[in-house]
């Protein structure tokens, strides 16, 4: 007879308590833990994958090795023919490891994932869903107008049944839409609580690492933006992606978190279509205005979103505030940065921005966090208080102090490189990233300066 215990869980941080605490002395919430029944079974979570089966392996107990004894050998990667995906997870898909692919509701995780299945022609796809039909699954194959006689469509839950399934079709790579909604005969609490959601992790992670097949998982995110479920399921995967973007927009950014077999600062830019998602190879073209006339408040910032240098157009509208006190709001920047840059404005260069309201929009609904964009949020600033359109063909790229000084950027060569493919003729950069660099080998003019002042007197004069 199995043993039932009665455990409490916090929703939060996954921590366990054998009685109910009003905080968590974990994640310090309150309110959070949860009464769950866990059952112990004779079957460890470990080997759950192989009970559902009959067919059971022997395994050979490990031994401590030198470091000089072992042998390393770079696994092949498994190409996914999606450019993007492919520099997200640093060159493929690697044999045996778990992704997860986190996002909002209706951002389009599902879409990416049969997407990136019916891509693989050549390998036999297990899609296993237990939020759509098979109907559903089905229609939005069929928008994308691809055809793959390897893909199969399982709706099921229950991974007990699953692990049946996948003993059967042996498939090449497993897509499981979504953790959430699987659910263990080895644990009697809900679908989607904490200890289930360890648990079915776990057969799956012991599966692939096992099988050397790869198994991406789709988890949903909380209201704070973070993958729902307890925080040691990012521990436990070995590759954590976001999917991010506006879902009233068309640009959505596959963003890495975790990585253990890439780097971590890397992106991928797709555009939502009625077919599917687009992959967006120069995201540049896309996020400027393709505009004639020159308006005032409009500046080109150039900034790097991992290791992709990104041309992107800052807009400010500056306007006498109505009410008593300014309004400061930005979009897609750090508005607390906002805020320090119109004070550097206001005590550096003698503007007045305190009877102002200032609005600050990123085209193209990125959110974007770094500091070469500053000299570009100040221009248009500027641009937008006089009514002064910025000289076209001109960006910048500079950190601004709180002493109205211009600091060095990093990887300014790849900006350069970035605004001369795109036609730019002109770029603001700080007098200390010119040392140690070959400007002359760019085709625009270059103006290495030491402060806000210069800047702003160059463009508006």
């Amino acid at each position: 007879m199995a043993k039932i215990k009665t455990v409490y869980f916090c929703q939060n941080c996954g921590a366990q308590s054998a009685k109910w605490i009003g905080r968590c002395p974990s994640c310090g919430e309150w309110n959070t833990y949860v009464e769950e029944v866990v059952q112990k079974a004779e079957v460890t979570p470990a080997t759950a994958w192989k009970a559902s089966t009959s067919v059971g392996t022997s395994s050979k107990a490990a031994r401590p090795k030198p470091l000089g004894e072992i042998l390393y050998e770079e696994e092949s990667r498994l190409n996914t023919h999606d450019g993007e995906l492919n520099r997200v997870l640093g060159g493929g898909l690697v044999p045996g490891s778990l992704v997860l692919i986190g996002g909002e509701p209706g951002i389009g995780k599902s879409t990416l994932m049969l997407q990136i299945a019916m891509q693989l022609k050549n390998l036999r796809i297990l899609y296993v869903s237990g939020e759509e039909s098979e109907q559903q699954i089905k229609m939005r194959a069929e928008r994308m107008g691809q055809q793959h006689g390897g893909l199969y469509i399982l709706t099921e839950t229950s991974t007990q049944n699953i692990f049946k399934q996948i003993d059967a079709l042996q498939p090449n790579v497993v897509v499981v839409d979504s953790i959430q909604t699987l659910h263990s005969q080895l644990v009697e609490s809900g679908a989607g609580s904490v200890s289930q959601v360890r648990e079915c992790t776990t057969e799956l992670l012991k599966y692939a690492k096992d099988t050397g097949v790869p198994v991406l998982l789709i988890g949903h995110i909380t209201k704070d933006g973070s993958i729902a479920g307890p925080k040691i399921l990012e521990h436990m995967v070995d590759t954590v992606l976001q999917f991010e973007g506006d879902r009233h927009l068309t640009y959505r950014i596959l963003r890495t978190i975790k990585n253990r077999f890439g780097s971590t600062s890397e992106l991928g830019i797709y555009e939502m279509q009625g077919s599917g998602l687009r992959q967006v190879s120069n995201p540049s073209e896309i996020l400027l205005s393709q505009r004639d006339e020159q308006l005032s408040g409009v500046a080109i910032g150039a900034t790097l979103e991992g290791n992709r240098p990104l041309l992107v157009e800052v807009q400010a509208l500056v306007t006498p505030s109505t009410y008593g006190t300014p309004q400061r709001s930005s979009t897609g920047f750090d508005a607390k940065r906002l805020q320090m840059l119109l004070a550097v404005l206001e005590k550096r260069s003698g503007l007045r921005l305190g009877q102002h309201d200032v609005f600050l929009n990123i085209a193209g609904g990125l959110r974007l966090e770094d500091p070469a964009l500053d000299a570009a949020v100040c221009a248009a600033v500027v641009s937008s208080l006089n009514d002064i359109p910025i000289p076209g063909g001109v960006c910048l790229a500079a950190e601004v102090g709180l002493s109205g000084e211009i600091r060095a950027v990093s990887r300014l060569d790849q900006r350069l490189s970035e605004a001369e493919k795109l036609g730019f003729q002109e770029m603001y950069i700080s007098q200390f990233n010119g040392r140690g660099l070959d400007l002359g080998r760019f085709g625009l003019k270059v103006h290495p300066v030491g402060r806000l002042d210069e800047v702003l007197s160059g463009l508006f004069g």
